[in-house]
């Protein structure tokens, strides 16, 4: 099928939930000159639908390179006569051609056809990310560079999760924010925070030589200014080991100040876990309710 003139061609608008390994990728967002998750999945529709263009793709979030995934949400406008000359709307066949052809790099979930007024990124409720840190000294692992960030122990979860309990409700993080390009210091940057909670693993498929247990972040909120879970992990990490006191979440967010915190957390442990919508959007994404 091709289309010359994408503007008169009647659409469907798809729901495509994605997975995929932050390493080797650029981010989320399209760059012409390298190689993202919406550049690469773009590519593959219009190869595989056989599109003269590449269709415009919107998320739920934007991740940052080397952050992953297991629950992204894109919308997609694909042409309709594609799927009518081959008896209608196939999911399940979509998802196969897409996934043979992404060959692991990015994998999609499953796909839908939803309403026209379904959007991935304003139809969100809330969007949930997870930080993964390993009580070993560094330097770690390569291995754990990539999916987990290797510190100094032993953290103190109580002060962590104490600290962590003042983040809930609707706060300016313009502490722990990295501002958008154009726009005013005295400008808020307001979120709301749903829940935000450590707990500590154990090691039990032996990914650390030393065994080493791991504290799981998960934090839940409306939606996410940049590198904002990062910088929090990061604030938290240095409360639990005793170099900040716990009342910094709490100093900072009225202050807005981000001097002489620590740098955000390596990019590695993030992972955005899931994205909640209406039941009309086919509900939330992952596995988190």
């Amino acid at each position: 099928m091709s289309s010359s003139d994408p503007s008169t061609t009647a659409t469907q608008r798809w729901r495509l939930d994605l997975a995929y390994d932050g390493q080797g990728l650029s981010g989320f967002a399209y760059q012409p000159e390298t190689e993202t998750v919406v550049g690469l999945l773009r590519a593959t529709l219009a190869r595989t639908l056989h599109l003269d263009e590449e269709p415009p793709i919107v998320g739920a979030g934007r991740t940052d390179a080397g952050v992953h995934a297991f629950a992204q949400v894109v919308h997609v406008d694909l042409p309709d006569n594609f799927f009518a000359s081959r008896g209608g709307p196939d999911a399940e066949r979509l998802v196969r051609a897409l996934n043979r052809q992404l060959r692991g790099r990015l994998r999609v979930l499953q796909a839908r056809v939803v309403d026209p007024s379904f959007h991935a990124r304003f139809s969100a409720l809330w969007r949930e990310y997870r930080y993964l840190v390993l009580e070993t000294p560094p330097p770690a692992l390569a291995l754990h560079d990539a999916f987990a960030w290797a510190v100094a122990g032993p953290l103190d979860l109580d002060a962590m999760n104490l600290a962590g309990a003042d983040l809930l409700g609707t706060h300016d993080f313009r502490a722990f924010c990295r501002r958008p390009e154009g726009s005013s210091p005295e400008e808020p940057l307001r979120r709301l925070v749903m829940s935000a909670r450590w707990e500590r693993l154990e090691d039990t498929w032996q990914m650390s030589p030393e065994r080493a247990p791991a504290l799981r972040f998960t934090i839940r909120a409306q939606s996410f200014c940049h590198n904002m879970v990062r910088a929090l992990t990061s604030t938290l990490v240095a409360i639990g080991q005793g170099t900040l006191p716990v009342s910094t979440i709490t100093e900072r967010l009225a202050s807005h100040r981000r001097e002489h915190l620590p740098p955000p957390a390596p990019a590695g442990g993030l992972s955005l876990v899931g994205v909640g919508y209406d039941q009309f959007a086919g509900g939330p994404s992952g596995f988190v309710r």
